[in-house]
């Protein structure tokens, strides 16, 4: 496979860059990004989105019926992945999930009503699958959705933990059980409105310090309209949109610009008098980093050759983001030991090398494991699917 882009790809990277440039803005970028970090929403940030839309930058390798560009899948990572790179919003849920899943699965209503505001930039979406007792075993979800007594819907009762985005976002994609004696054959996929009545958010902060809530449903109401897809189906279509997420979610930018500014740390830093960048295991750590960072860039490139033949990479992409997420690990540990006690100071305290980054990387990488299914059902799936092992239980 041939990984260099084209005089075309690379002249919409440029354009891509010159539009970041001109749009920097304190209040639309991270300065410090990580992979999952996009649970704040702002104003500003909604205009930003705005401006990539007005680009037609939103749903470029959509078909153009919907709106869509029709261009290769590569623009959609060249983006995403510029966007990652100066902490800037990403176009990630609506366009690479929601949007991919309903072009292929959703009503006409559904395509009319949602596909054109994904791509204006004016709607953001949560999803909700995780629950008390079905996390890393998503088809455990008991979140029950039972038929309307006056018929044309359905009401949800029970409980979503997990979900990011649920504070801000204007709709709510998520699984139901509309089957109580069928577990992966009785799960049904729903858009639901955040602000309909009986539905209760309440916030959860991770070690990361962001914030994601807990969604309590007392009888709410939705649509038949509003189901996405054929009752009972939404199984099928959520493994679906998690291989999507899994891509969609874990651009390798954040951790480049890491890699990046720990290199420049080692750099310039003395201990005892003499440039940390002699001392022979800094050499080999940072070695080893800028060695696994280029695997990382490949396996990477393996998930986008596949969504580029319009397949969905299933196996490829848990492939990518089980080596991505240890690998943000591995740079988090290894810069916190070559900083030393220093690199325990949090961001914004006096002294804190690179101004406490890698402190909070640490303990924010154990969250991007859990973001789009842990690093364990990685592994099953590549066990499973990949090299065709049996299932334990």
């Amino acid at each position: 496979m041939d990984f260099d882009l084209t005089p075309e790809e690379q002249a919409f990277e440029r354009e891509v860059e010159r539009f970041l440039a001109e749009n920097r803005s304190p209040e639309v970028m991270d300065p410090n990004p990580e992979q999952l970090s996009q649970t704040v929403d702002t104003p500003p940030k909604r205009a930003f989105m705005r401006k990539l839309a007005e680009r037609g930058w939103l749903g470029m390798s959509w078909p153009g019926e919907y709106g869509g560009g029709e261009l290769s899948g590569i623009y959609d990572f060249i983006l995403t992945e510029a966007l990652s790179r100066h902490g800037a919003p990403q176009p990630g849920k609506g366009v690479g999930i929601v949007g991919k899943t309903i072009i292929r699965h959703g009503s006409d209503k559904l395509k009319s009503e949602f596909l054109p505001r994904i791509a204006r930039g004016e709607i953001e979406f949560a999803i909700g699958y995780s629950e008390p007792q079905a996390g890393s075993d998503a088809a455990a979800m008991a979140l029950r959705a039972t038929r309307d007594p006056k018929g044309g819907g359905w009401r949800l009762n029970g409980r979503k933990i997990w979900t990011t985005s649920a504070h801000f976002a204007d709709w709510y994609w998520l699984g139901a059980r509309t089957d109580p004696d069928s577990k992966h054959g009785g799960i049904t996929l729903f858009l639901l409105r955040l602000d309909v009545p009986g539905l209760t958010i309440l916030p959860t902060y991770t070690i990361g310090d962001e914030r994601t809530n807990e969604v309590f449903f007392d009888d709410v109401f939705v649509s038949d309209d509003y189901v996405v897809g054929q009752v009972n189906r939404g199984w099928g279509y959520i493994c679906e949109a998690l291989d999507l997420e899994r891509f969609a979610m874990m651009p390798i930018g954040p951790l480049e610009e890491k890699a990046r500014a720990l290199f420049d740390y080692l750099r310039e830093e003395r201990r005892d008098g003499q440039p940390l960048r002699r001392e022979p295991r800094v050499r080999s750590a940072a070695a080893q980093i800028a060695t696994q960072l280029r695997v990382a860039q490949l396996l990477q490139r393996r998930v986008i050759g596949e969504a580029l033949k319009d397949r969905v990479p299933s196996i490829e992409s848990s492939m990518y983001k089980l080596y991505m997420n240890e690998l943000g690990q591995r740079v988090a540990n290894w810069a916190l030991d070559l900083m030393g006690a220093e690199g325990q100071l949090k961001p914004g305290a006096e002294g804190a090398p690179v101004g406490g980054r890698f402190e909070r990387s640490y303990r924010y990488t154990v969250v991007d494991t859990i973001g789009g299914g842990t690093s364990e059902i990685q592994k099953n799936i590549i066990a499973n699917r990949g090299l065709g092992l049996p299932r334990s239980y």
